[in-house]
């Protein structure tokens, strides 16, 4: 229970910085003078820098283990939040104090990965994956309370001051283990990295598609007339609906022998009709779409997280690293694309490429569970073939 609750509270404080920034976009922007465009700069520039960290972050937590990494992570975002609260004047100084985040959430969601891998049992992996990834929407969750709460009482800098001190206060739960492993040319072998690849660019896709939930909702549900602290609150039921989902996913996984990346491609292409769904005007249309939004086109990352590390085991870190290498890249392309798009054409021009985006991605999950299922087929020959000319 220590491991989950661990690996839950280092990603959800890890990667706060840049989902607050969203919810509180609103108020930021009045203050600092950025657009929608602005703002999906922002977090293209975090998770490229993501991106390019998520593969040698990966070796740096098996090296080093998920006890020094996960701490790291959580003490670099609480000085992150506390940095933007204090010295965020312009939106160039919010820019440039937010990119030293980046590495802060790739270090917390890795280290998560090994906390979980080797402390949780075989039998409940897949409902801990689930706890760890309900991390997103709970970030969310916390961030959309934050509009009504504080940003609009107290400030937008109080937000980030509280959540510099939640940060802080995350380092009581997180993982203790100091014992790191350095991979080995065998564990090496055993991945599937032609497949990963493939899932990590649908996982970038689908990401670059379900990012724009919680980045860009409040302001779009602004534009269409609905008052700032409602918009909040719809992004709260968007992300409590994610975060039960999510659960519910790792729970219904560690059920199953299989097929969870089927069930993944399922997921985005039913949460495509939800991105769609934004598109509609009217408060009913917002509601429904959100609630598909996040509870199918977001509630798949622990699911996918789980099949990679139950394929992977001896490196499960390095593993999932390529997939997440995906997944940020999509958060890096998603926004610049989304915020271009709305400021240039409109919200639901925009919302309507994302669903685009994740139907696409669903059918790459598809290829690439497809080559999967390929290589564990040779593997499983080779060893069979190797008992053969030893017997």
């Amino acid at each position: 229970m220590r491991a989950a609750v661990g690996a839950v509270t280092t990603t959800t404080v890890s990667v706060l910085p840049v989902f607050l920034t969203g919810a509180l976009a609103v108020q930021i922007s009045a203050e600092l003078g950025f657009d929608p465009a602005g703002l999906g700069l922002v977090v293209a520039l975090y998770f490229g820098i993501s991106a390019l960290a998520s593969l040698p972050c990966g070796w740096l937590v098996e090296r080093f283990g998920s006890g020094p990494t996960s701490r790291t992570a959580v003490t670099g975002a609480a000085l992150v939040m506390g940095a933007v609260a204090a010295f965020a004047g312009s939106y160039a100084a919010l820019v440039t104090i937010l990119l030293f985040s980046a590495w802060c959430n790739v270090l917390g969601q890795l280290s998560s990965n090994l906390t979980l891998a080797r402390y949780v049992p075989p039998a409940r992996l897949g409902l801990s994956f689930g706890m760890k990834q309900s991390a997103i929407p709970l970030a969310t969750l916390l961030s959309g309370l934050a509009v009504p709460a504080v940003a609009l009482t107290v400030g937008w800098r109080w937000a980030y001051v509280m959540g510099a001190g939640l940060a802080l206060a995350a380092l009581l739960v997180a993982p203790r283990d100091t014992a790191g492993r350095v991979r080995t040319r065998a564990a090496h072998g055993e991945r599937a990295t032609a497949a990963l690849s493939v899932i990590g660019i649908a996982a970038g896709l689908a990401a670059a598609a379900a990012n724009a939930l919680g980045i860009f909702l409040v302001a779009s549900a602004v534009e269409r007339g609905i008052s700032p602290g409602l918009a909040g609150l719809t992004l709260t039921m968007g992300s409590a609906v994610g975060l039960t989902l999510r659960l519910a996913n790792g729970w219904l996984a560690d059920r199953r022998s299989g097929g969870h990346v089927a069930v993944v491609a399922g997921s985005l292409l039913l949460g495509a009709g939800g991105l769609a769904l934004l598109a509609v005007p009217g408060a009913p249309a917002l509601v429904i779409g959100t609630v598909l939004g996040f509870g199918l086109g977001w509630a798949w990352p622990g699911l996918l997280q789980f099949a990679v590390v139950r394929l992977n085991p001896s490196a499960p870190a390095a593993a999932t690293s390529i997939v997440q290498a995906g997944v940020y890249a999509g958060g890096f392309i998603g926004p610049i694309g989304f915020g271009f798009i709305a400021t240039h054409a409109s919200f639901p021009a925009a919302w309507l490429t994302g669903a685009i985006t994740m139907v696409v991605a669903s059918a790459m999950m598809v290829v690439g569970r497809h080559m999967l299922v390929a290589h564990r087929a040779d593997r499983e020959m080779t060893a069979a073939l190797r008992i053969s000319a030893a017997s």
